[in-house]
């Protein structure tokens, strides 16, 4: 399987007995809720020079997806943002009014979100019924038509429409979101 997808499936894949639980788990969440998307098949893409192939092909951006936590590793968020943006911690903890953020550890992925490193997904949150991680959306996200990202497995990506993100998927999760505006590397320049 190449990293670009050549065919663009829509709904959950035929074969969804054989996929994952964490992947089966995605698929009945965004059924559920009555979500159309699009949906691209191709080798794990756990970085965003691969994603960014994978965007020409599914014709949406995929957001970069960042766990984050404080130093004493009490409160934890997952942070979107444009894929080609560069992460600086101190924007963002400038903007959020806590002490520098790190990232957070591969086992509190798993522990809090049930998602393995290079999976990591706005869909994991369904994972976290004790609400324990914070969403951080950096507005020009929002500001798209679509966004895209894994079903919790990197190989896999799903394009879904704005509208039904913000008016299905991200009251169904439940979660505190907040929303930023991390300045672009050029403005970020001292």
């Amino acid at each position: 399987m190449t990293c670009i997808p050549t065919d663009i499936e829509h709904g959950a894949p035929a074969e969804l007995a054989v996929r994952g639980p964490r992947e089966r788990r995605c698929y009945e969440f965004l059924d559920g809720l009555g979500i159309s998307y699009r949906r691209a098949e191709h080798a794990a893409a756990a970085t965003m020079e691969i994603c960014r192939q994978i965007e020409k092909s599914l014709g949406c951006p995929i957001c970069k997806n960042l766990l984050l936590t404080n130093r004493q590793q009490t409160d934890f968020y997952l942070l979107l943002m444009e894929g080609e943006k560069v992460f600086k911690t101190k924007f963002l903890s400038k903007a959020l009014g806590c002490a520098r953020l790190s990232f957070a550890s591969d086992e509190q992925m798993e522990q809090l979100v049930d998602v393995s490193p290079g999976s990591l997904s706005v869909l994991g949150l369904m994972n976290d019924p004790d609400k324990r991680v914070r969403l951080v959306i950096d507005r020009p996200v929002l500001e798209q038509p679509e966004i895209g990202f894994h079903p919790c497995m990197n190989t896999t990506t799903l394009a879904v429409s704005m509208a039904d993100f913000r008016e299905k998927i991200l009251p169904a999760l439940g979660h505190e979101l907040t929303v930023v505006e991390l300045p672009v590397e050029a403005e970020a320049a001292p």
